[in-house]
């Protein structure tokens, strides 16, 4: 029997194990279209399903991109760039030419300047090894930049398939959905979601008779925040619109919980300062002295501070430690995956709390 790819994410299908990707009863096979189980489910309940597949799995499919002579679109998460990386991507594009699709530019503020962020985001993909031809700002959802974005890499592919490679969360598939709805009038091409690990293969999407447009498996970062929620805390998290900065005036021995998430505290400072937030607008930022900050979260974590909600308290890991000295005015804490807060002067020690594993970063302010 030839061999049959969910339409939805690209896995193999399957009908012997429900545990692994591409399962679908044997009554699904009969269908025009046939799409696994997992994609049948996130598409009409919108309810995401694990599957038995690892990072490493990820990793080993994107090796076959250096064979192809290509264009390398990286999608990332403007309001997560480092956490939304793909570290040793340079390993596999080959000498490939590389551009960066910034996704999410609706969530900044609009004041912010995208030429700085530009020139920081060229600064931050040569740390992680890779040289970027260019850089393109876009909001899938709302079609910001989408034209001029879809024009651009046309024309730098110049006939040669488009790999779309990303870590999961970024917008991948929303964005190749938007490509292939305005070159066409197909609907739906591929399944989209709030919800991380969509993608399970390459999904080979003709764009002319020799080329193609090729989505490829969603690479999972377990240093962000989203892989210890639930899909109710991912949703309250994920910023949906405009994020609105919050500015707290603090002294030193006070504390910032970002919901139950995430700490930040004052250890010193020479004077009171205004330390601006940029999280969802759904995440409540609670203040509170130092000294009471232990008692709080081990009294109220998954009531007055969520997400997480007390449904995922059974599997919340413990929260580690990281005290940082800021030595530059106006530097991010960035929390992987949830936002960061601007300090707005240097000289100030602050200790960040978060679950184990997920990343803390210094860098640049970006606004």
């Amino acid at each position: 029997m030839e061999e049959l790819y969910c339409q939805g994410c690209g896995a193999a299908i399957q009908t012997e194990d429900e545990t692994k990707a591409g399962f679908a009863p044997k009554s699904a096979l009969q269908r025009d279209e046939v799409i696994c189980k997992r994609c049948f489910r996130l598409k009409h309940y919108n309810e995401v399903q694990d599957v038995d597949m690892t990072a490493d799995d990820f990793l080993n499919m994107l090796q076959e991109i250096e064979k192809h002579d290509a264009l390398i679109v990286k999608v990332v998460d403007l309001f997560d760039v480092h956490g939304s990386f793909i570290h040793g991507l340079n390993r596999f594009v080959g000498k490939n030419p590389v551009v960066l699709v910034a996704n999410k530019v609706d969530l900044l503020p609009k004041s912010i300047n995208l030429n700085k962020v530009k020139k920081w985001m060229y600064r931050v993909a040569k740390e992680f090894g890779l040289k970027v031809n260019d850089i393109f700002f876009v909001s899938a959802t709302k079609g910001i930049g989408m034209q001029e974005a879809a024009f651009e890499l046309e024309r730098l592919r110049d006939g040669k398939d488009v790999f779309v490679v990303g870590s999961t969360n970024v917008g991948k598939s929303t964005i190749i959905n938007y490509f292939i709805q305005n070159s066409n009038d197909e609907k739906d091409v591929i399944t989209t979601s709030y919800f991380p690990g969509t993608t399970l293969g390459f999904i080979d999407i003709p764009l002319d008779e020799r080329s193609s447009m090729i989505d490829t498996p969603g690479i999972m970062n377990h240093h962000q925040m989203a892989h210890y929620l639930n899909d109710k805390d991912l949703k309250t998290i994920t910023p949906k619109k405009e994020v609105k900065p919050k500015v707290f005036q603090l002294d030193e021995d006070q504390t910032l919980f970002i919901g139950g998430l995430a700490r930040f505290d004052i250890e010193s400072a020479q004077e009171r300062l205004g330390y601006v937030c940029y999280f969802s607008n759904e995440i409540n930022i609670h203040r509170t002295k130092l000294e009471k900050a232990d008692l709080l979260y081990d009294q109220h974590l998954g009531e007055m501070l969520s997400p997480p909600s007390e449904e995922a308290l059974d599997n919340w890991p413990e929260m580690e430690e990281r005290t940082l000295k800021i030595s530059e005015d106006k530097t991010d804490v960035l929390f992987s995956g949830l936002g960061w807060i601007t300090v707005p002067n240097a000289g100030v020690t602050i200790t960040a709390h978060v679950p184990k594993g997920v990343r803390v970063i210094l860098r640049e302010a970006i606004i």
